[in-house]
Formats: C-alpha cells, sequence, structure tokens
C-alpha cells in the first residue's frame, strides 16, 4: 500500500491553465474522490498522478518515492478508464491475463507459435491463467472467460476492465469515471461493487466523477474542485453538511442549496426575504451575506412570523417519502425549494399559500466573496480566508 503526495501541481494547456497549484496529501488505503464538473481538471490530475500527463511545476510521490519523469508502468499504479479499454480482439481471460504476460514473458515466449515451446513458458502461462481464474472468479465472470469484449454488458466489461487493473496488484487503483456509461440500476449496484472491493483489497483508490452521489457514498474523503483549484478537502458528510466555500455548497445536493440575499439586521439576526432568521453571529450591524439554506432544513408553520418563510406553491414532486416543494417568495429570484416528509405534509397543491419554518442550526452564512462565515466565530465576514493546501 502507498501514499500519495502531490506538491504545488500546475498544469496548462497552451493558453488555458488546467490546474493551479494543486497540493494533495493521500493516506495509505484511503478511497479519495475528486469531485467536480466537466473541465475542472481532476481527470487532468489524475492523469500526472498516473505518468499519462506531465506537470508543468510541482511533484509527485507514491510511497516513498517521487515519481517525477517515470514512465506510467513503472509508478506501480493501474488505471480503469471511462471507455473500458478493451481490446476487442481478444477474450476475457486474455485482457485481463495481458498486463501479466507483458510483465511475466519475453517477446519471443509472448510469440503465437513458437513461444509456448520455450524453457519456461508453460510454467509461467499456467500461473498466469491460475491468477486470471481466481481474478474472474472474485468478481464474479468466471463464466464469460472465453467471449469476447462485444458479446457482453457495460457492467460485464466493467469487472473485466478492474480485473485487469487488479492482477497488477497494484500500490495505487486510478479510476475515471468509470461507471459513467452505465444505467442508472447498473450504476447504484457497481458502486456496491467498487466499495466492496477497496475494504477487501486495502490499497489506496483515486476516484474520478463529476457524480457527487458516487463521491459521497463511496469515499472516505472528497476533494472538491474547480476551475483547476482545490476548494475543500473533508469527509463526505462534512462537505455536504459543512461547506468552506459558496461555491462547495451550491454544488454538492440535490435538490440544489437555496441561496438569499441578507443583511445583518441586528445582534443575531439576519434579515431574508422578508423575515428575521436568528443566527449566533457577531457580525456587523449592515453587513451584507448570502444565506444558504438546505430543502431538508425547512418545515411546515402554521403561520406566519419570525423565521418563516411565506410563499405560493409553484410545483410539488412527489419523490415517495418525501415531496419537493418549489415556492415563489416575495422578493426571492428563483423559486425556494423546500424538502417536506410526505406523512407529514398536509395535501399541498399548486397555487395555495404556505408557511415554512426555518431550522437555525441548519443555516449556513457566506460573505459577498463566496466564503463560509462560521456561526461559531465572532470574527467579521471579511477575516475568513481560503485554503490552498491540503493535508
Amino acid at each position: 500500500m502507498s501514499g500519495i503526495v502531490l506538491r504545488n501541481i500546475r498544469k496548462s494547456f497552451g493558453p488555458t491553465t488546467a490546474l493551479h497549484d494543486v497540493s494533495l496529501s493521500i493516506v495509505n488505503g484511503e478511497f479519495l474522490t475528486l469531485l467536480g464538473p466537466s473541465g475542472c481538471g481532476k481527470s487532468t490530475l489524475l492523469r500526472i498522478l498516473a505518468g499519462l500527463e506531465v506537470q508543468d511545476a510541482g511533484s509527485v510521490a507514491i510511497g516513498d518515492r517521487v515519481v517525477d519523469g517515470l514512465r506510467p508502468k513503472r509508478r506501480d499504479v493501474a488505471m480503469v478508464f471511462q471507455s473500458y479499454a478493451l481490446y476487442p480482439h481478444m477474450t476475457v481471460a486474455e485482457n485481463i491475463a495481458l498486463p501479466l504476460r507483458m510483465r511475466r514473458l519475453n517477446a519471443w515466449q509472448r510469440a503465437p507459435l513458437v513461444g509456448r515451446w520455450l524453457p519456461g513458458t508453460g510454467m509461467a502461462r499456467r500461473a498466469i491463467d491460475m491468477e486470471v481464474g481466481g481474478t474472474a472468479e472474485a468478481l464474479g465472470i468466471a463464466h464469460l472467460l472465453d467471449r469476447k469484449p462485444g458479446q457482453l454488458s457495460g457492467g460485464q466489461r466493467q469487472r473485466v476492465a478492474l480485473g485487469r487493473a487488479m492482477v497488477r496488484h497494484p500500490a495505487v487503483f486510478l479510476m475515471d469515471e468509470p461507471l459513467s456509461n452505465l444505467d442508472a440500476k447498473l450504476r447504484v449496484h457497481m458502486r456496491a461493487e467498487i466499495k466492496e472491493l477497496h475494504r477487501r483489497l486495502g490499497v489506496t483508490f483515486v476516484y474520478v466523477t463529476h457524480d457527487q452521489a458516487e463521491a459521497m457514498t463511496l469515499s472516505d474523503r472528497v476533494v472538491v474542485m474547480l476551475d483547476g483549484e482545490v476548494l475543500q478537502v473533508a469527509q463526505p458528510q462534512k462537505i455536504y453538511s459543512d461547506p468552506d466555500d459558496r461555491r462547495v455548497a451550491e454544488f454538492v445536493g440535490s435538490p440544489k442549496i437555496n441561496m438569499f440575499d441578507a443583511i445583518m439586521r441586528e445582534r443575531g439576526q439576519v434579515d431574508v426575504a422578508g423575515t428575521a432568521l436568528s443566527v449566533p453571529s457577531e457580525l456587523t450591524l449592515g453587513t451584507e451575506l448570502t444565506v444558504a439554506i438546505r430543502p431538508e432544513a425547512f418545515q411546515l408553520a402554521g403561520h406566519a412570523g419570525p423565521g418563516v418563510l411565506t410563499g405560493l406553491v409553484r410545483m410539488v414532486e412527489h419523490m415517495g417519502s418525501d415531496l419537493f416543494v418549489y415556492l415563489d417568495v416575495a422578493g426571492v429570484e428563483h423559486p425556494v425549494i423546500a424538502r417536506l416528509s410526505a406523512e407529514r405534509a398536509p395535501e399541498i397543491v399548486t397555487g395555495q399559500t404556505l408557511h415554512v419554518g426555518v431550522r437555525p442550526d441548519h443555516v449556513l452564512l457566506f460573505d459577498r466573496e463566496g466564503r463560509r462565515v462560521r456561526l461559531r466565530d465572532g470574527a467579521a465576514a471579511a477575516s475568513v480566508t481560503p485554503v490552498r493546501e491540503w493535508a
């Protein structure tokens, strides 16, 4: 097993800067996910780690080795691609065995006719076949070893790609959006299989995705990236409930978090959409803020009053145990989304007036630059500074 240290990684493609001084420390055996929208630099960072791209500045260390300048095959990493990258003319067994054949057999031994008669070839090939069979058995694809990739489903191809990586016994697994080509039901199933694979192997996994559900369910820690920068590194629940940056709060969560322009009305209160919300903060009166409220932080209220938002119901989405209610609130540009319990909520219909209270312990504050203002801190918003390096 190997930990990974990335120091001040920079990468540009022509005039476009893909990565800005990215620094990360990944713990031995950790499952770390790089999460962000397309174009944020997460795949570029993974390719630099694999040795498929060369950084313009900075260094990469795997275990106790600085691997800058080493070719991919010498870095002891295995990569699983979004496209699976299987050879269509080879069987499943041949695809899985390929890394072992390249590592253990010389060019003459790999020759299709004369190779099998050379000294030592038979024993080496039998050992490879045994490892391939054991790996296929563990992944549940032993019955597919004689098939070609074109005869497999998407989930089966993904297992073959995982098997090809597993037989190498790498120090680090790198996965670049491996589930994006699968349907929703199969993605859920494969998430569970990848999580179990990580638990069983105990090696370091670095996973790239734009899907927050994958990041939140698979990871020990999540790295949220945007525009080539690392915005926050933390455990999934902390990323969701305690974001350091407004962009993190907006990116993570479904439905999207509600954002309101607000002003510090008096000590301990902010004025939001015509109502006063209590917040334990000592910010200067008149300070302009952004208040962020998750949809589940709302609860039904019987009447208008402090800490209650009132609006007209624009739309209701029935999600089984929950209702997503979209409210038009005076003074708020976008509909306010409230996630309410279907059991506790009365019949809510479009066009009715609805009052929803806000749980004050779930209110998040951000300054005008998008930096988090901690409710427990007495410091002013301007005192919050962004973090650039993560441990």
